[in-house]
């Protein structure tokens, strides 16, 4: 027995889970981060090693969602994985103050902690995006993307501005106070955002085909030789590939080429992340007009989106070139909005395409596209970071080098835009026959 659609409410209360991830998973990229760098004195590599790992853990992603969907419920899996999160972000907040006092020791504990926060953002967010993609009609999926990316973005600020400032004056006691009661306050919001979301008893509970199709590794060699989901597993390798790769040298970039002080860099950040949003509403605005995000708005969105980023993306490279003479801030909002564009509108396609296919797999399906998410992020910040490193070393130049980099991920773009025409040019499978609907889931 399937339940309901979800309305706007319901869709509201998992944008609040989603804000509670962001809150809780800035706390470790952002603020360990900077407390391990400023604050003692240690290489950068550490933190960005300890954020490399924790993406890594996400290869799990694709067990997680086959847990869920054998169990049939996505609820126990966002609070499990929530409870994780939350235990491992307030131990590596201790971790960083031990490092302090005991360094190797601190490091240890550190790597217990993000291992902890990879496990638990991949159960929370797998089973959450799972959970919506079952759950919403079709005209609302890119409406539904763009809330839930937009409360996440609204959580990371705001925890950001007010971890911030209780974190004033510091101390490796208040780092550890604070995190605590952030983490603590986060993960109590997603608990009673899910309260009864899925419903109880036999109503919410589906049967779960997969688990007698012969196991995980089994379901996953299916999914993965269903075209359609293998395709769009590496169109969002490519695309987020392209992406995360160019958000880690954009503010290097300004301040090296066009000489902008570590402020005004800063904002141009923010430019960006604004015009993300704006490219996020429009996707969705576009989708209510048209009454349903049918599977050919989801390909001129996202091919759409890619195309453009491609065009903005080579805009910069052109950008270095000219000099200051080149509107950069207005270059670096078209790039968020065409960012903005693509990540939602594949956000939207992928809830549409977890369904297809043999049933009851959506979790598995997700999760395979969440790992390969994951991946890219881990690797486009280390790839891109070093790539502008060789390329400064092989040209001299930082706007040879800086653009040299900015085309190959112009280049990435295209490519990702091929793969999802490609994903989208073919007809979904149908469901098997056999499978019952499971009652109840970019950066």
């Amino acid at each position: 027995m399937n339940a309901a659609p979800l309305g706007w409410l319901g869709i509201a209360r998992l944008g609040v889970v989603q804000a509670a991830l962001g809150a809780i998973v800035v706390l470790a990229t952002s603020t360990m981060n900077r407390v391990m760098v400023v604050e003692l004195a240690l290489p950068a590599t550490l933190p960005g090693a300890l954020v490399a790992l924790h993406y890594g853990v996400q290869v799990l992603r694709p067990r997680m969602g086959y847990g869920s969907d054998v169990g049939g419920r996505r609820t126990p899996w966002i609070v499990g994985g929530m409870a994780v999160l939350a235990a491992g972000v307030v131990v590596a907040a201790v971790a960083t103050a031990l490092m302090a006092v005991n360094l190797w020791a601190g490091i240890a504990l550190a790597i217990a902690a993000f291992i902890a926060v990879g496990l638990g953002v991949g159960a929370a967010g797998t089973s959450l995006l799972a959970l919506l993609a079952k759950r919403v009609d079709a005209k609302r999926r890119a409406p539904a993307a763009t809330i839930l990316w937009i409360m996440m973005i609204a959580g990371i600020a705001i925890t950001a501005t007010v971890a911030g400032k209780l974190l004033d004056p510091f101390s490796t006691l208040r780092l550890v106070y604070v995190t605590g009661c952030l983490a603590m306050l986060a993960f109590i919001a997603s608990g009673i955002a899910v309260w009864g979301i899925e419903g109880s008893g036999d109503a919410a509970r589906a049967p779960a085909p997969v688990r007698q199709s012969g196991g995980f590794l089994r379901a996953l060699r299916e999914i993965w030789a269903e075209p359609q989901a293998r395709r769009f597993a590496i169109f969002v390798f490519v695309s987020m590939l392209a992406y995360s790769a160019q958000e880690l040298i954009l503010e290097p970039f300004a301040g090296s080429v066009f000489a902008l002080t570590p402020g005004e860099s800063t904002r141009l950040n923010g430019a960006q992340h604004g015009g993300v949003l704006v490219g996020m509403l429009l996707v969705a605005i576009g989708a209510g007009l048209a009454g349903e995000f049918r599977q050919k708005a989801m390909r001129a969105w996202t091919v759409g989106g890619c195309l453009a980023s491609a065009a903005a993306i080579l805009g910069l490279a052109a950008a270095g070139l000219v000099g200051p003479a080149w509107p950069l801030r207005l270059s670096v909002i078209v790039l968020g909005i065409a960012n903005g564009t693509f990540a939602v509108s594949a956000i939207g396609a992928m809830m549409g395409l977890a369904g297809a296919g043999r049933g009851g797999r959506d979790g598995t399906r997700i999760g395979l596209w969440g790992a390969a998410q994951a991946l890219a992020f881990g690797l486009g910040g280390l790839l891109g970071t070093s790539a502008s490193d060789l390329a400064r070393a092989v040209f001299g130049s930082p706007a040879t080098a800086y653009g040299a980099v900015f085309v190959a991920e112009a280049a990435l773009f295209l490519l990702a835009a091929r793969i999802a025409a490609g994903v989208f040019s073919q007809p979904s499978p149908a469901p098997a026959t056999e499978a019952v609907g499971l009652a109840g889931s970019p950066t």
